[in-house]
């Protein structure tokens, strides 16, 4: 690469900052476009739903502290542009002006847009989504007015939003069409716990309740649920999951379950790369194909897609991560397993609101979840990473350092 190339990123979120930042640390002297249709430099998502939601930190954890940051670094950030086609032909992205930014290598990381609710009411006033800084603005300012806030949806952003409510004093309904919170990721006994984290402040939770519409004069009074229930509201909280942002390669790349790319993150056309939550990558621990819709994935991803693009060696292996604070009950999360068949040994009492959770398939151990429990994510991940087999007894044993817990790293 010379200083005559131009590298274009279109997505100024998380990974796409991280890659700007890196192929400037890496010596890259040519010239960076960083494309953001939002009008903020880049910044970390995860307090949106936490902290900067209950009003705890002034502004949002920005990338770079500096705002100044970009134009010292010779980094066009082009906020508030909306990047409309991509010219694989030409090696061109096209704005929505017109304006035409040649590339020599391109990266998509323009992250997941939050489902809307398909029911009658559900683009009322007052039915709100949170993916953005405007976002988690509004729904704090609805905490100031009190009453009830529905939560549709019982993943993270639900239950994280809910807890947030609730601890600014609203009352919270928790809508969830499954029988239990976060029962899709973490299976039925991880979803007991966190059921009764919630009952255990006061949330009224909803479970195997669908929603028939939103219902009100102009804005979200009320929601109606299948069984002809209905809620009062003050407003309403949307959290049914994201849809990878994969319109601008739908037509020139592999397109499934995000953008296809291999473990450089390269996608299926030569000099097309992407990062974060549009990447469905190739994993080398896994043997498979991956797609993770969190903070760290994009954190570390962008940088790598960065070095690739560069020409670097590159072969991304990072064990999914990810990390939850609702109440008083933290946790992380290392790995990646199947809760309706993989096996859940726990180590520790669930019941005290400490403990870890490891899941086997076999004898390897694929992924664990320490909540209220600190300083042990990092051999998680070493072990997930390393597709350690592990001795069970051993492993629900709290007395048994984790560094201990391994007969042999598996085959493969």
């Amino acid at each position: 690469m010379s200083s005559s190339d131009t590298f274009v990123i279109v997505g100024a979120g998380m990974a796409g900052g991280k890659a700007a930042e890196t192929l400037r640390e890496e010596g890259f002297d040519g010239r960076i476009v960083l494309v953001g249709a939002e009008p903020h430099r880049p910044y970390e998502r995860p307090p949106l739903s936490k902290d900067f939601l209950r009003g705890e930190t002034e502004e949002p954890a920005w990338l770079q502290e500096d705002e100044g940051w970009y134009a010292a670094n010779d980094v066009e950030l082009r906020a508030s542009s909306v990047a409309q086609s991509i010219d694989a032909d030409a090696k061109a992205v096209v704005l929505s002006g017109g304006e035409r930014l040649d590339y020599s290598r391109l990266l998509l990381a323009t992250g997941g847009q939050p489902r809307a609710l398909p029911v009658p009411g559900g683009d009322l006033d007052g039915v709100l989504l949170l993916r953005t800084i405007e976002n988690s603005n509004t729904i704090r300012a609805t905490f100031d007015g009190g009453g009830r806030l529905v939560v549709i949806g019982g993943g993270w952003i639900g239950c994280e939003v809910a807890a947030s409510a609730r601890q600014k004093g609203m009352d919270v309904t928790l809508v969830e069409s499954l029988e239990l919170p976060l029962l899709r990721v973490l299976g039925p006994e991880l979803g007991a716990f966190y059921r009764d984290v919630h009952k255990d402040h006061d949330v009224d939770l909803r479970f195997g309740a669908g929603v028939e519409a939103i219902e009100g004069d102009g804005r979200a009074e009320r929601v109606r649920l299948a069984d002809g229930s209905t809620i009062d509201c003050a407003a309403v909280v949307v959290g049914i999951g994201v849809a990878p942002r994969t319109e601008l390669l739908e037509d020139v790349a592999r397109i499934d379950n995000g953008v296809v790319v291999d473990e450089r993150l390269q996608s299926s056309v030569d000099g097309i790369f992407a990062a974060g939550d549009i990447a469905n990558a190739a994993h080398p621990v896994f043997g498979r194909h991956v797609r993770v819709e969190h903070w760290a994935n994009a954190l570390e991803q962008g940088p790598a897609a960065a070095r690739s693009m560069l020409g670097r060696d590159v072969s991304y292996d990072k064990v999914p991560y990810f990390f939850s604070d609702q109440y008083d009950v933290g946790m992380e999360y290392a790995g990646l397993h199947d809760p309706g068949s993989d096996e859940l040994v726990v180590r520790g009492d669930m019941s005290s609101g400490e403990f870890i959770a490891f899941w086997l398939r076999g004898d390897t151990l694929v992924a664990g979840m320490n909540v209220n429990v600190w300083d042990v994510n990092e051999p998680i991940q070493a072990l997930v990473h390393d597709r350690a087999t592990v001795d069970r007894a051993r492993l629900a044993d709290p007395d048994v350092p984790l560094e201990e817990v391994s007969s042999s790293p598996a085959a493969g």
